[in-house]
């Protein structure tokens, strides 16, 4: 299997990624690999499991989309929408946050860096009752 048919593989695993799917993590993450978002800085494949973990737990439908690769050699850069639910807030829209994945394989073709790059003010916290209020307020009293 090429670098790039690993990539596309990983990808299709993360956009049919369940509750029940996330034991394979296993075959596409390295046991050492690190893991990195706005919220968490992991190394591991247990830590990296509990994550996803976290993500079914605390969201209602969450789901990826990816929306585009750029592949060079064992890296590539993935582009992304992730849609969900909140369970705390009393809101049935869904929210979608744009971001990207820099993936990194070992040799074996494993994961062994995961790093999502997203705005969590504009992409989050915006959308949150209360706080979105509050960060649209500072958002308007930066750019004056």
């Amino acid at each position: 299997m090429t670098q790039r048919q690993q990539f596309d593989r990983i990808a299709a695993y993360f956009e049919s990624l369940t509750p029940q799917t996330l034991v394979g993590l296993k075959s596409y993450y390295s046991a050492q690999a690190r893991f990195k978002d706005p919220f968490n800085e992991v190394q591991g494949l247990p830590a990296i499991d509990g994550i996803f973990q976290h993500m079914f737990v605390s969201l209602e439908n969450p789901r990826f989309v990816i929306t585009g690769q750029v592949v060079e050699g064992s890296q590539a850069f993935l582009t992304w929408q992730f849609k969900f639910k909140f369970k705390r807030f009393d809101t049935s829209t869904e929210q979608v946050i744009l971001g990207t994945t820099h993936l990194v394989l070992d040799a074996q073709d494993q994961i062994i860096l995961h790093r999502d790059y997203w705005d969590a003010a504009e992409e989050l916290y915006e959308k949150l009752p209360w706080v979105g209020s509050l960060m649209r307020w500072l958002k308007r009293r930066a750019n004056a």
